[in-house]
């Protein structure tokens, strides 16, 4: 499998530069928590990584970056716990502070600090389903959904794609869980009025 490969070519370059570190059996211990714990997570991140970049290249490299950082850090996990909470959060925070230092913008909306407010708003006379998002990404979807801003993309991806609770998604984006639900509202009416044609022609009403 790709995502196997791109691990084990992590894993070696790793080694490459910490060799001596490696050969301690402390290390073997992180390497087998690394393991057991993120390994099975590894096709969901770089997915994640995919959506998040909008380029496969990019997000080899964010996929790298956050096993990296994640062995580095992986002492203030605690074994057993959410480790795809805590992996997505890594890549996340990764993602952010790289979007931002390449951004040419003065500065970028925080939309934490924005309330969405659902009084006085004209809903969509047709429902687009979670249903309809996961597992179904056709190129109508993906060029709507990759035509959000980063912060409404991103709730839309780790709640109708990858399933997060929201109080998994509070934890990964370190929002509050109203912000968290506002957010997430207001994506998918903008993803609602981007698809409105794709979802009459669908059947979607």
């Amino acid at each position: 499998m790709a995502y196997r490969q791109r691990l084990a070519a992590f894993f070696d370059n790793f080694e490459a530069m910490s060799k001596s570190t490696l050969a301690s059996g402390a290390e073997d211990k992180k390497a087998a928590l690394f393991e057991r714990e993120f390994l099975p997570h590894l096709e969901a991140l770089y997915n994640f990584a995919l959506k998040l970049t909008l380029n496969a290249d990019d997000a080899k490299d964010l996929l790298q970056e956050t096993c990296l950082k994640a062995y580095r850090f992986i002492d203030s996990y605690k074994d057993g716990t959410n480790a795809k909470a805590w992996l997505f959060r890594i890549m996340k925070n990764g993602f952010i502070n790289d979007y931002r230092k390449k951004s040419k913008q003065p500065g970028m909306v925080d939309y934490a600090d924005v309330e969405y407010m659902q009084e006085g708003t004209q809903e969509a006379v047709y429902n687009l389903r979670p249903d309809m998002i996961r597992g179904k990404l056709g190129d109508e979807i993906t060029n709507a959904l990759d035509s959000l801003g980063v912060d409404f993309r991103t709730v839309i991806i780790l709640c109708d794609l990858e399933g997060f609770k929201y109080e998994e998604m509070a934890e990964i984006l370190e929002i509050p869980i109203g912000t968290v639900r506002s957010r997430l509202h207001r994506a998918r009416t903008m993803l609602k009025e981007k698809l409105a044609d794709y979802a009459a022609k669908m059947g979607y009403k």
